[in-house]
Formats: C-alpha cells, structure tokens, sequence
C-alpha cells in the first residue's frame, strides 16, 4: 500500500519536499521552545578545537612521554602546538566560569520563563565550554548542532529536550539571530567569523527590532586578527558601525557587561516577549 505523502520517506527526502523540511527546521525548535519556556537567549560562539585545561594538560603529558629520548627535535612541531592548545585552554575555562555566572544570575530574576539562556552551536570547544558552566550552574543550556560531512557531535551538558539538529545552515542561524538578546565571540576560526558578521550586518541594516549586545572576548587574540579601522578610513563603515562592538579579557568583565546591557534593555523595560511564530524583521509599511 502507497504511505501517505507525509510520511513517505523516499517523498520527504526528495529534492520536491525541501520546502517541507525547512519548514520542519522552523516549526519543531518553536514547538519546543514553548514547551520549554524559553524566552530568551545569550549565544556564545567560538573554535571547536579548543579543549579543556585538564585535556590540554593530559594530552601534552602524553606527547611529551612519548617524544622522550628520540634522537630527532620533533620535526612536525607537535610540541609547540601542545604547548599553544595548553595556552588556549584558558578560553575554555573562562568560557566556562562566565556562562556559569551568567546562569547564575539569569536564575535568580522573576519570571515565568527561562531567561537569557546560555546557547552554542552544540559541539566541542568552547559550545561545550559554555553549556558545561551553565548546566554547572543549575540552569537549562541549549545546543544548536548542525549536521556537517565530518560529523559534528553533540556535546553532553545540552539539558535534555533542548538539543537541537539542522541540516540548513539558515535556519540555524535564523534561530541564533531570533532568540539572542547578546552575543560572546571567543577566539574562533571561518565559523565563528561567519555567525559574528552575520549579525552585525543585521545590526548595521537595522533589520533586528531589539538591542543586541556583541563581545568580542580575548583581546590578545581579536586585536590581532579584526582591525576595522581601515574600513572607517575608506568610508566602507561609519564610525558610529564601531560602536556595535565591545571588548572583554575576563570573566568577571565579560559578565558585568551582559548583566548591564540586559538589565537595562531586557528587565528595565518591564516588557515580555511571548513565544509566538517569528520574523526578525522590523515591520515595514
């Protein structure tokens, strides 16, 4: 017997349905929103390569033994990139330490929902960092994976219920864009780059219809790879387009910064936003 078109797997994966897919990446996470009470979000984005200070530690131990007493000076360099991952695990941990501290604080406000919960793209790296200090703080943490030819998986302090799977990289970034009142860049490579421009180009165009909050976070790292000043210069962004970026090297700042700008944009105000089918455009007549 013939299924019904709905649920014909052959018809739902056919080039036909692709309209019915996307719509299904837009549906099901809002279903579920609701079922959860989400409100709101803070995205951290950042590398998925870099791990935790016990790893880092571990693994440089490892290599270290192993190198000991060859003839030959480590001619791949594994050494110095053992080193540089044990330096860069710092992002981890702080990563870690301000979603537990943002979390921290999100609980403690009145509300009937969940507010500015902690969301990453679901990986390793710093996605793990940040949803391992906002499940250490007690709070719901959510994790936007994507579906990629070397397999991302998800990481294991995505509250249950909130682990999220695309296929489309638009609807995810749909969703980032939608729930987000602020955003945290840690030091990241194309990806992080990609979802950071995506949303300041929303900002500049004024095509979001709330305040956003972006923080650049490790100066060390960010000073050297973004350097906007000659975009002012040639008249490719205004000075003002500057002001869309805030700067942050440690947890305790990056998070008086978030507690500031929500307080005053997202609490002052006494407004709530219900959960309801969403467009991130302003309306326009």
């Amino acid at each position: 017997m013939q299924p019904l078109a709905y649920l014909d797997p052959e018809f739902l994966n056919s080039a036909e349905a692709r309209p019915l897919r996307i719509l299904a990446e837009y549906l099901e996470p809002l279903q579920r929103f609701k079922a959860e009470d989400i409100q709101d979000t803070v995205v951290f984005f950042g590398s998925a390569r870099i791990h935790s200070r016990e790893h880092a530690e571990r693994a440089l131990a490892g290599l270290v033994r192993r190198l000991a007493g060859r003839r030959s000076v480590d001619p791949e360099g594994r050494l110095a990139r053992g080193r540089k991952a044990l330096e860069w695990s710092r992002y981890y941990e702080e990563a870690r330490e301000l979603a537990r501290l943002l979390t921290g604080w999100s609980r403690s406000l009145e509300s009937s929902h969940h507010r500015f919960v902690v969301t990453s793209g679901g990986g390793a790296g710093i996605m793990e960092a940040a949803n391992r200090g906002a499940m250490e703080a007690g709070g719901k943490t959510m994790g936007f994976n994507i579906k990629l030819p070397l397999e991302q998986d998800a990481n294991r302090y995505i509250t249950d219920g909130l682990h999220f799977e695309f296929h489309y990289f638009f609807m995810r970034k749909f969703w980032f864009a939608y729930l987000a009142k602020a955003l945290v860049i840690f030091p990241g490579g194309f990806g992080t780059l990609d979802e950071m421009f995506e949303i300041l180009t929303l900002m500049q165009t004024e095509k979001l219809d709330k305040q956003i909050q972006i923080i650049l976070y490790g100066t060390d790292y960010w000073d050297r790879i973004l350097d906007f000043e000659p975009l002012v210069q040639w008249g490719a962004i205004s000075p003002h387009d500057m002001k869309l970026l805030q700067r942050a090297n440690a947890p305790g700042d990056a998070f008086e910064l978030l507690k500031a700008h929500l307080t005053t944009h997202h609490l002052a105000t006494g407004t709530t936003q219900e959960m309801k089918a969403p467009g991130i455009a302003k309306t326009r007549s």
